[in-house]
């Protein structure tokens, strides 16, 4: 029998779909709205003093006024809120930073305000509201949910919370589902990952897990760890378990692991969240991309990856994008994130709605010879090459081998195998054909003699999460680099001694 709970969640999330259909259909009036009431709200601070706010009167304004930044470049600023000061990217203080771990120089602090926590904690319970809507199924309201994340215990910084983002919102889950929710706050306090998925698997064994959620990567180890215990599949142990909802990664490579791991197919809900903002959900089951987030206090602007380290690339809003363009995504936020390089490049899937896909990172690329494969190509040619095989893989990064022993350079590519290739000249073949249809420059590079075909270092079992640990990144939002343009992790796996 239906629960109350259950039944109550569909009229919701009908009315919430009534609610995103309004501003999904009038998307350029929904940014233009946005972009008027954050340069309103901001013209006080410094930020909007120092770029005259007051005088933007249009988005060509806009873009002479405020150039693009990334955090380092904005650091000046974020560093006076830190101390304490008050009006500096947004009005009064923020309510927290999320604190991630900077490439370049340390942490960095991202301020979230009274105005755009909502908008994270919203998105989320959207994200499966539209999925009740959808589907009809709310069944699963009345079993356990768990979602793998960082620590809830916060810091302090001259009177503002600090933590993981993940950590901050778990103090947002709503009431009506605090009784539901895994693993316990003891249990998510705890700060070593390893340490941490062993209590979890204790709690929730015997549990009736509906929902489970997390980064792949980390759920996998989950998975593995309650197959090792039970020695039954993930489903047979979780009968009522029928949604996965994931983020920061491509799903594919691990779809076919999964389902062995699992032992049967159950529905997905993609995620786009991040410290900066949650900017899409998958709100369709049989539709490619997430919808973007354009009614939640940030605006968007693209610049076409291929043209973003030029001295002036083109800026665009929505209104003008195309769909399969690799583009650099910018936000302005009611976080007080202006004109802001988040690193993530985007494609759209559809522009009516919008729906974007996650491409990789402006940063990670191999472009060692101007090739400029992504990330989006390189996860494409590994789900082609794993389609009609019995072979499984774990994890995968890619590499240039600029200055071989012998021969040509090429790409190598680190894959931690479940089930090997019987024939490993036959999956190369397939990656390389993947990739050269995909991604002509390295075509003309393979057929110019410049590049000679891929290369496949195997990786050892659990041979990531060592690398990961050892550079102090095991669990939590971390995740292994899809492709890098140089050799720091590809050089660590053989120093580990982590690859056959």
């Amino acid at each position: 029998m239906q629960s109350l709970k259950a039944a109550l969640s569909k009229p919701f999330a009908k009315y919430i779909a009534k609610r995103i259909k309004k501003w999904a259909t009038k998307p350029v009036e929904t940014q233009e709205k946005i972009f008027r009431e954050l340069l309103a709200e901001a013209s006080t601070t410094v930020f909007g003093q120092d770029h005259s706010f007051n005088e933007i009167k249009t988005y060509e304004d806009f873009k002479s006024k405020v150039p693009i930044r990334d955090y380092e470049e904005l650091r000046p600023y974020v560093e006076r809120v830190v101390h304490g000061e008050e009006n500096i990217l947004w009005k009064g203080k923020p309510i927290y930073f999320a604190k991630t771990s900077g490439t370049t120089s340390g942490a960095k602090y991202i301020p979230i305000t009274k105005e755009s926590m909502p908008t994270h904690v919203e998105a989320a319970r959207n994200a499966i509201l539209m999925y009740i809507h959808e589907t009809g199924n709310s069944k699963f309201v009345d079993g356990k949910m768990i979602f793998l994340q960082g620590s809830p215990i916060l810091e302090e910084k001259n009177g503002i919370k600090l933590g993981r983002l993940s950590g901050i919102v778990a103090h947002y889950v709503p009431k009506y589902l605090q009784k539901n929710r895994l693993p316990s706050l003891e249990t998510n306090c705890i700060e070593d990952w390893e340490t941490k998925v062993d209590a979890i698997v204790e709690e929730t064994i015997n549990e009736d897990m509906t929902i489970i959620s997390g980064i792949p990567s980390w759920v996998q180890m989950y998975f593995e760890k309650l197959i090792e215990k039970r020695n039954k599949k993930v489903g047979d142990i979780f009968k009522n378990f029928n949604l996965f909802i994931f983020g920061g990664v491509n799903y594919e490579p691990y779809r076919a692991k999964f389902e062995n791991l699992i032992g049967r197919q159950v529905d997905s809900i993609e995620l786009y969240p991040a410290s900066e903002g949650f900017f899409a959900f998958q709100d369709k089951q049989n539709e490619t991309g997430m919808l973007l987030q354009l009614n939640s206090g940030i605006f968007y602007e693209f610049v076409e990856a291929e043209h973003f380290f030029e001295d002036n690339p083109k800026r665009i809003t929505i209104k003008d994008v195309r769909l399969g363009i690799n583009y650099v995504m910018i936000i302005s936020t009611n976080a007080g994130l202006w004109a802001y390089n988040i690193g993530d490049t985007v494609q759209f899937t559809s522009l009516s709605p919008y729906r974007v896909i996650v491409s990789g990172r402006i940063k990670h690329f191999i472009s060692a010879f101007g090739e400029h494969v992504i990330g989006k190509e390189v996860e494409q040619a590994l789900k082609e090459a794993l389609e009609k095989t019995t072979i499984s893989v774990n994890e995968f990064t890619v590499a240039p081998q600029i200055n071989p022993e012998e021969g040509l350079p090429y790409h190598e590519w680190f894959i931690e195998f479940e089930n090997e290739p019987e024939d490993e000249l036959k999956f190369i073949e397939d990656l390389e054909r993947s990739l050269q249809q995909q991604n002509s420059y390295y075509l003309d590079l393979i057929e110019g003699k410049v590049l000679k075909t891929l290369k496949i270092a195997r990786v050892k079992k659990d041979g990531f999460q060592t690398y990961m640990k050892s550079i102090g990144k095991l669990g939590g939002q971390n995740k292994i680099p899809r492709l890098s343009n140089d050799r720091k992790i590809a050089d660590k796996l053989y120093q580990l001694g982590l690859t056959k």
